[in-house]
């Protein structure tokens, strides 16, 4: 019997994956590191320190654009996933037709559009809408990210639902439930981990986002993201080490969270 391929036994595959990790990951280490760092230096060490980041607590800029995107954040992955669960059960639930594949294609749009498209498609929207109603608030970051996250959030959602047996669904409507009974009960339930890594993906993309969020926010509407950039264009202070470090373990707890959540279902 022939044996099967194992890409692990290749000759300088140990190797290989090694210098991929370590190029990967030296430059997130090394902002980590230098986080802490007491001088105000990029280079020098300066002995361990949490200078930086109580000089980040302590700016009042940060701590409003830090709030402002986790609003926007929160608000964008809930509607995102509200709007890609329905995407998914509208595009599983169903029995093939002619133009579903047209709509997988539409709803993933946004991933194979480069992003500078889809902000200046926003600018040009919101522009018109600012002008006929006269509301610039934060409404517009809200929807451009919801808009922006769908498809990130439609992926698992749609994964769950297409590798989840449909043999209770029928036996509920056998049963006499009604759609939003069986919904309710029965598909829900066993779809909510797709849910929440849908919801999970979507925040973080939300918070991470700079490219929409440039083009399409109002005067005084900046992020953290976009704070940020403003800064490094002025002058670069270790004082973003230490709040890129936050975002890092930030994203890092939510996979963490959603990794003991999903592990835990399981």
């Amino acid at each position: 019997m022939a044996r099967g391929f194992a890409i692990k036994k290749l000759p300088g595959f140990t190797f290989i994956a090694m210098l991929t990790f370590f190029l990967l990951y030296l430059p997130i280490a090394t902002l980590v590191v230098f986080a802490f760092n007491g001088s105000d230096s990029f280079v020098n060490w300066g002995g361990p320190s949490l200078r930086w980041f109580e000089q980040a607590m302590a700016n009042e800029d940060v701590r409003e654009a830090s709030l402002r995107s986790l609003w926007i954040a929160a608000w964008a992955a809930v509607l995102a996933s509200i709007c890609a669960t329905m995407a998914a059960l509208a595009t599983t639930r169903t029995a093939p037709y002619r133009g579903l594949t047209f709509k997988y294609a539409f709803i993933n749009q946004p991933l194979m559009v480069p992003e500078i498209v889809t902000a200046v498609a926003l600018l040009i929207l919101f522009s018109r809408i600012k002008v006929w109603s006269g509301y610039s608030g934060l409404g517009y970051l809200i929807l451009a990210h919801t808009a922006f996250c769908i498809p990130f959030a439609y992926l698992p959602i749609r994964a769950r639902l297409e590798s989840m047996d449909t043999t209770l669904e029928r036996a509920a409507a056998d049963l006499y439930a009604t759609p939003w009974q069986a919904f309710k009960r029965v598909t829900f339930p066993l779809l909510w981990p797709g849910i929440l890594a849908g919801f999970m993906l979507a925040f973080v993309i939300s918070l991470d986002d700079v490219v929409i969020t440039e083009f399409v926010k109002s005067g005084g509407q900046d992020t953290l993201p976009t704070y940020m950039l403003g800064q490094l264009r002025r002058s670069v202070s270790p004082e973003m080490n230490a709040i890129s470090t936050v975002f890092l373990a930030l994203s890092v707890l939510i996979v963490t969270v959603f990794f003991l959540v999903n592990r835990k279902r399981v």
